[in-house]
């Protein structure tokens, strides 16, 4: 009677791209490797779908921005947009915001000493176009993946608390 050989899969070796940073934490080397790459995907995708709606002189954080904006159909402050979008240097959101302004995408108001930032009908209406070829482009390819929704909502609160742990890790290092 022979006995049947187990095969065991195949060991699978981490993707980092800093190797020299994964001395005791690869995974973590691991985990920032696919934030690099997935984020100039996410933006080189934000930047293609803009300029699919007619807008190619906008640029990612534009686009964010621009979004934001136009969340809830209410206006917002400068500061509350660096806030939602966690951006620190806030001179980034004004250009952002002077770019969207001078396409007619934005209007800011003054109120007392602040400016509160709404969308113009083409900005809403950027925003509506740029949700349809979202749903076209992004939205039926990853319901062909067969991922679940609910493994999206998961991943998305590591990934805000992740952000929550480097934020930190940052503070702590500037005080070095």
């Amino acid at each position: 009677m022979s006995k049947e050989r187990q095969t065991l899969p195949p060991k699978r070796n981490p993707i980092v791209s800093s190797e020299h940073l994964s001395h005791k934490a690869q995974e973590l080397s691991e985990f920032e490797f696919g934030l690099i790459i997935s984020s100039n995907a996410f933006n080189r995708w934000m930047v293609r779908c803009m300029t699919a709606t007619g807008y190619p002189e906008l640029g990612a954080l534009d686009v964010l921005v621009l979004h934001s904006v136009n969340h809830r159909a209410r206006a917002k402050r400068q500061g509350d947009i660096c806030l939602v979008l966690n951006v620190e240097d806030t001179h980034t959101v004004t250009y952002a915001l002077r770019k969207l302004s001078k396409l007619g995408l934005v209007v800011g108001e003054k109120h007392g000493k602040e400016t509160l930032f709404s969308t113009t009908d083409l900005g809403h209406d950027a925003c509506n176009r740029y949700a349809e070829i979202r749903e076209v482009c992004l939205i039926e390819s990853l319901d062909s993946m067969g991922i679940e929704r609910s493994e999206i909502s998961r991943l998305a609160s590591i990934l805000r608390t992740m952000s929550g742990l480097y934020d930190q890790a940052a503070r702590a290092a500037a005080s070095l």
